[in-house]
């Protein structure tokens, strides 16, 4: 089993930043894809960027991407999100991800073994 810890969310005014990390505990995740999904208010989940086991693979949702960054320590089982230049649309419930293969390309919700509680990000305009 592996367990997820999110944190680092917040609110930010629109063009800030900010940077998410999530734990994992139980299992290593080195040889997991981990990665982040959001929700908004009265959305579904949505895919915003997942990063390969050896961390040299990653895909990001076309909304985030040149905005955010993802990157791993596999040392400290880590995974972060650097989030620049957040606008409005940008706030959700940021949640970290873990697939039990090294590298995936898959964006739907259901490929995904391991999820964790979510972290709060608003964005004020």
């Amino acid at each position: 089993q592996v367990h997820l810890t999110e944190s680092g969310g917040g609110l930010v005014q629109a063009g800030g930043s900010l940077r998410l990390s999530c734990a994992a505990s139980g299992r290593t995740t080195s040889s997991h894809t981990m990665g982040w999904f959001r929700q908004a208010p009265g959305k579904e989940r949505e895919f915003v960027v997942t990063i390969s086991q050896s961390g040299v693979y990653s895909i990001y949702a076309d909304s985030v991407k040149g905005r955010f960054t993802i990157s791993r320590d596999n040392a400290k089982n880590m995974v972060h999100l650097q989030m620049n230049s957040l606008q409005p649309d940008d706030t959700a419930v940021y949640y970290c991800v873990a697939k039990s293969l090294p590298w995936t390309t898959s964006r739907f919700t259901d490929d995904f073994d391991y999820w964790g509680q979510g972290t709060q990000v608003t964005v004020s305009s």
